[in-house]
């Protein structure tokens, strides 16, 4: 076998120049005719428009949350950083608001 595969890389296959013109006119028609814009490149990392408009959506829905939570949820912020404790029962007999204000006035 191997004096085969030394008689065949002894003699590469030669490429005739019409097939090389056909092959490279095909590859150049296919390219892009304008310029890619940094613009388009950013957008698909992300996945297109698509993908990026549920990115922002996300953020924006955890900003707000984040800002303003609904009452059912704990500051769980101020119960990691220590600025309040959390009883045996849970959050639910801690007195909450979104910006933490009752803490700051010790309520």
């Amino acid at each position: 076998m191997e004096g085969l595969f030394e008689q065949a890389r002894a003699t590469p296959p030669e490429v005739p120049d019409a097939l090389m013109a056909r092959v490279l006119a095909d590859a150049q028609a296919v390219q892009p005719t304008a310029p890619s814009s940094r613009w388009r490149d950013w957008l698909a990392v992300f996945g297109g428009l698509p993908a990026l408009g549920g990115l922002v959506t996300a953020t924006c829905v955890g900003f707000w949350i984040g800002l303003a939570p609904p009452a059912g949820l704990p500051d769980l912020g101020a119960a990691v950083f220590g600025v309040q404790s959390a009883s045996d029962d849970g959050f639910e007999s801690i007195a909450m608001t979104g910006f933490g204000w009752d803490i700051e006035e010790e309520l």
